[in-house]
């Protein structure tokens, strides 16, 4: 299964460090953030990975090359202006071919294990589904949440608040969820919003360690968590 790593954003909650760096690579202990999910993909098996750019590109490009040095294959989406979600994914359909593909944020850390995903595709294609969302418990930052998981599989917009809960930057598309739609700047929320209300996606809640690295207090509290795991792993 091929993966898209959304990588071209500005990070402008995380300016003054994204004036000169592209927030993926922002240093989490000496390594660049995104370097985290590029280890996991691989480590899963997931190793054809397309990764769009438009924000400070050319240093993405120069800083991860080919990929090869992480144990993954990177081709890069360019593109001449940012396209939000929706529009970036579609400019790169030719590259992600015709099956489902993984899509991952590039400003997340967790310990999600991916390989598990190359049975929901299977299933999704079985299903006749467009996509299948990763879930995790709403974080104080974001309370509200995104989508009802209410006691099964399938995404509802509707249903009691504490059956919401928040998208965590995963999931697996199927490429007709982009059929009726044009090149150009558009979101990937509607999108999976009339998906659901047509009953055609599924979801799972995952309880295991998920960062959304949005703003410079969330990337400092990564390091902190990583150093501490690492002083635990030496003792």
């Amino acid at each position: 299964m091929k993966v898209m790593l959304l990588a071209a954003g500005e990070g402008q909650r995380m300016r003054p460090l994204t004036l000169t760096t592209p927030k993926p690579l922002l240093p989490v202990n000496e390594q660049p953030l995104v370097v985290y999910s590029l280890q996991r993909l691989a480590q899963s098996g997931l190793t054809q990975v397309v990764m769009n750019t438009a924000y400070l590109a050319e240093k993405i490009e120069q800083a991860l090359g080919n990929g090869q040095q992480f144990g993954v294959q990177i081709q890069y989406s360019r593109e001449l202006q940012k396209l939000e979600t929706g529009g970036g994914i579609f400019n790169a359909l030719p590259l992600l071919g015709n099956e489902p593909f993984l899509v991952v944020n590039s400003d997340i850390w967790c310990d999600y294990p991916f390989a598990v995903l190359e049975k929901q595709k299977q299933r999704l294609q079985d299903d006749g589904k467009l996509a299948h969302l990763v879930l995790v418990p709403n974080s104080p930052h974001h309370p509200e949440g995104d989508f009802y998981l209410p006691g099964g599989r399938a995404i509802t917009l509707s249903g009691c608040h504490e059956h919401r809960f928040t998208y965590s930057g995963i999931s697996i598309l199927h490429p007709d969820l982009f059929k009726d739609c044009k090149p150009g700047v558009f979101s990937l929320a509607p999108l999976l919003r009339q998906a659901i209300l047509q009953g055609k996606v599924t979801g799972e809640l995952y309880h295991g360690e998920w960062m959304d690295i949005g703003t410079p207090d969330r990337l400092q509290q990564l390091s902190h968590h990583l150093q501490a795991s690492e002083s635990l792993g030496a003792k």
